[in-house]
């Protein structure tokens, strides 16, 4: 990957433009008629975009709505409402041939390696099925399979085999040549690495950059290793409860968290350096998040922030810019991370005292 990241490119000519998402899924009651008593807000009003040869990481903790945002963005789950534009063309009002022309170009690989393939099905079949049912198999096709295999550092001889012959490690990089079978501009990447062992981990993550590097891939990375995405990602977007509270390139949210969510995400990550690492201050949010039925009013971090008063109860914080594309929503952002790691710590530990 370029340590210089892509150019940020007009609104009007982002590969994947979102703008204000929403996913909500009904909750019904028992009985013969099983009427919607509730909703689950499992996105909210997110807006994103992706430009060409770039990887947004996003990043937050479990629940946060994550994997709900990229597939809804491939319409796998529809939204609720808002817009999804891929190379200019809304996809929330296409039809399912419409959509599967797109889809060729909108791929996704998932987390579980284990449950993502088919185990009764040869590699080659697995892999050959995405020509099949585009309407695109030759008597070529196993050519190609066979180069996809290579592509993602396994043997063709490798096609004959079922899933359950490879290690986790290896099915992902099946699950990832499978993806690449229709030559795609996009990738969704649900945590691809999340159910690996950390010593395989590294390798699906430089396949992924060696790949994105050769066929220019643009990359929507959902994970919740704090170091993978910095390593991996030029733009990241932070997200709490259904929403994006921060989103900016890798060295402006990293280096200068100013959302009070990043910053405890950011103090609690582990460090490669021991004695910094016993030494440095965390923050230890207290209670649990809310639950998504009934999220809270204004800011919905507000019911866990040290910084909250009552206009975060009052108004939701709209998205502000805080340099270079920085997007911030917080009433009360912060100015000096490590200052404020500091005081929210002591904060904490006065109040659980």
């Amino acid at each position: 990957m370029s340590t210089t990241p892509p150019a940020a490119a007009p609104a009007d000519e982002h590969l994947l433009q979102v703008t204000d998402l929403v996913k909500e899924f009904p909750i019904k009651g028992g009985g013969v008629i099983r009427r919607v008593v509730g909703k689950v807000q499992a996105v909210s009003s997110v807006s994103l975009h992706l430009d060409a040869g770039e990887t947004l990481g996003v990043v937050g903790e479990s629940g946060c709505g994550k994997s709900t945002t990229g597939r809804a963005i491939l319409q796998l789950h529809k939204p609720t409402s808002g817009s999804v534009r891929f190379r200019g063309k809304e996809l929330t009002t296409m039809g399912a041939e419409e959509l599967r022309v797109v889809r060729r170009d909108l791929q996704i690989v998932f987390q579980d390696p284990y449950a993502s393939l088919n185990p009764k099905m040869p590699v080659n079949d697995i892999i050959a099925e995405a020509y099949k049912i585009h309407g695109m198999w030759s008597k070529d096709g196993l050519a190609r399979v066979g180069e996809l295999l290579r592509l993602v550092g396994l043997s063709p001889e490798h096609g004959n085999r079922y899933p359950h012959e490879f290690s986790g490690g290896q099915r992902q990089r099946i699950g990832i040549a499978r993806a690449l079978a229709l030559e795609p501009d996009v990738l969704i990447l649900d945590e691809p690495v999340s159910a690996l062992d950390v010593s395989v981990q590294a390798g699906v993550v430089n396949l992924l950059e060696d790949l994105q590097d050769t066929l220019g891939l643009a990359y929507f990375f959902v994970a919740h290793d704090l170091s993978i995405v910095r390593h991996i990602s030029d733009r990241i977007a932070v997200m709490y409860l259904g929403k994006i509270v921060e989103t900016g390139s890798r060295d402006d949210v990293y280096q200068r968290p100013t959302h009070p969510y990043t910053v405890a995400l950011l103090s609690a990550a582990p460090e490669a350096d021991p004695n910094s690492e016993r030494v440095r201050e965390r923050i230890m949010l207290t209670g649990d998040v809310p639950s998504p039925l009934n999220p809270p009013s204004g800011c919905r971090f507000r019911t866990r922030c040290w910084k909250a008063q009552e206009i975060c109860a009052a108004e939701e914080p709209l998205p502000v810019d805080h340099g270079s594309g920085h997007l911030v929503a917080c009433h009360f952002p912060v100015t000096d991370p490590a200052a404020e790691t500091a005081n929210a710590a002591r904060h904490v530990a006065g109040s659980a005292a």
